[in-house]
């Protein structure tokens, strides 16, 4: 009758944690709660005459609603966008020695992880914003970190470019404009989009994020032989267990310990800047040809910032014949409308010009009152690279002259000019708020002829 009232009395303990479980509230860990039951079962049994089990009156049920880990309120809004990325983390954590390693790495380095985290500060509400509209994980934001350290102007020896670095055949892939104007895989909204609609194909593919990842960085072709050679041995399949590239045997565990850091930063010692829940900053509308200095100086911004926003032009002038939006930080954007519709100063110091017969880039440059350097640094084209009769080159107007030296110029050299395909469209017009800014527009306007391969002088042995 003894061992009959124990059983009962573990009988019942279980079936109040079950209840308590599926009202929503948390038991406790397995060793406590195994503690409770066995107290339960070693407690003396109640007198065969008692109607009621007395074990189970010594069992303290507050214990079995005590949550062993902290919990988090999904439902309510922060106004700081680290927690909100928390919230939204959902991957499944990679347990792995280079996980601890590359937490080493990065903590060891508490300087430049704060460069790369408050570059991020302009990039990561729309990223965030973006992966919870698709359901992603929001971790996934991390991603630039490993990629380019948030640096829009990353360019590596593969010639992957941008944030979420590209190489131009899978930019092309995903409607990543490159042409003599833009390289849109610099471009913070549209390789965002390209990215995040490649991460979304690699998963369905694969059914796991940590395939997912290893796949943009080694290939998705790549990955799923690894996969097919490990179960065919009869090996494990999960990214732990596949053979790859040292490259991207660290990729992943260096997305983990960002996670890590990220979700407990105290746990680490180290403090993440601040960075608000809300968007930093908003797309602008075509607004017609300009500099890229006007439009930094109709934005009342360094150019520098600027430049961190719109990272995608090669050149150093807005095509006015171009749907080509500008970004800026959502306080500049009604200063620029503002200065932009006042605007009497030409906003255009560039304008095309068609290489002549035996003409060289050298004698361009004289005419037009530009160093052959800086020609040379603006049209994309090596010290080596001799363009044709036909080759159409971006050259100062009469009003630029004064200023086209200092004109940033964003392309990798010679990312376009050795195999151009179609001749650089027209500038376009200028916004017309003013007669002065029409007439520019008349004398920086020229024809576009068809554009003809570029020969380049190479030494004889």
């Amino acid at each position: 009758m003894q061992s009959i009232a124990r059983r009962a009395a573990a009988l019942l303990c279980f079936a109040a944690a079950q209840a308590l479980t599926t009202a929503g509230i948390a038991v406790a860990d397995d060793a406590e709660l195994s503690s409770t039951v066995r107290a339960a079962v070693d407690a003396p049994a109640a007198s065969p005459a008692g109607t009621d089990i007395s074990a189970v009156s010594n069992i303290d049920l507050s214990r079995l609603g005590t949550p062993s880990v902290a919990t988090i309120d999904l439902t309510s809004e922060s106004s700081d966008l680290w927690q909100r990325m928390r919230q939204g983390f959902a991957m499944r954590d990679l347990t792995m020695d280079l996980v601890t390693d590359r937490q080493i790495w990065y903590l060891a380095r508490p300087g430049a992880l704060r460069v790369m985290f408050e570059r991020g500060r302009k990039y990561l509400f729309y990223i965030v914003e973006e992966l919870e509209k698709r359901g992603m994980p929001t971790e996934l934001a991390l991603l630039p970190m490993v990629e380019s350290a948030f640096n829009p102007m990353a360019y590596s020896s593969a010639r992957a470019s941008g944030l979420w670095q590209f190489i131009p055949s899978t930019g092309k892939d995903f409607n990543l404009d490159q042409n003599w104007w833009v390289d849109e895989r610099r471009d913070v909204i549209a390789s965002t989009n390209a990215a995040l609609t490649y991460l979304q194909a690699l998963y369905e593919m694969h059914g796991d994020w940590h395939l997912a990842l290893a796949s943009y960085n080694w290939g998705e072709n790549a990955v799923a032989r690894a996969v097919a050679k490990n179960r065919a041995a009869g090996l494990p399949t999960e990214f732990a267990y596949l053979s790859m590239p040292q490259e991207t045997r660290y990729y992943v565990p260096k997305l983990q310990a960002l996670k890590n850091i990220i979700a407990s930063p105290q746990s680490f010692g180290f403090t993440l800047p601040p960075i608000p829940n809300e968007p930093y900053f908003v797309s602008v509308g075509p607004r017609g040809g300009m500099d890229l200095h006007a439009a930094a100086q109709l934005a009342e911004m360094p150019i520098k910032d600027f430049l961190e926003l719109n990272p995608s032009f090669n050149r150093p002038v807005i095509p006015g014949q171009s749907d080509q939006h500008v970004i800026l930080p959502k306080d500049k954007a009604d200063t620029f409308i503002s200065n932009l519709e006042q605007a009497e100063h030409p906003l255009l110091s560039w304008q095309t010009y068609t290489l002549q017969r035996n003409e060289r880039v050298e004698q361009v440059a004289q005419r037009f009152g530009i160093s052959p350097t800086k020609l040379r640094e603006v049209n994309g084209l090596g010290p080596r690279m001799r363009p044709t009769a036909g080759y159409t080159l971006l050259v100062p107007s009469q009003q630029g002259l004064g200023t086209v030296e200092s004109a940033p110029v964003l392309a990798p050299k010679l990312a376009f000019a050795a195999t151009p395909k179609s001749p650089p469209p027209r500038l376009g017009k200028q916004p017309n708020s003013s007669k002065a800014r029409k007439a520019s527009t008349r004398k920086a306007s020229a024809t576009s002829s068809k554009q003809r391969p570029i020969t380049s002088k190479r030494k004889r042995k």
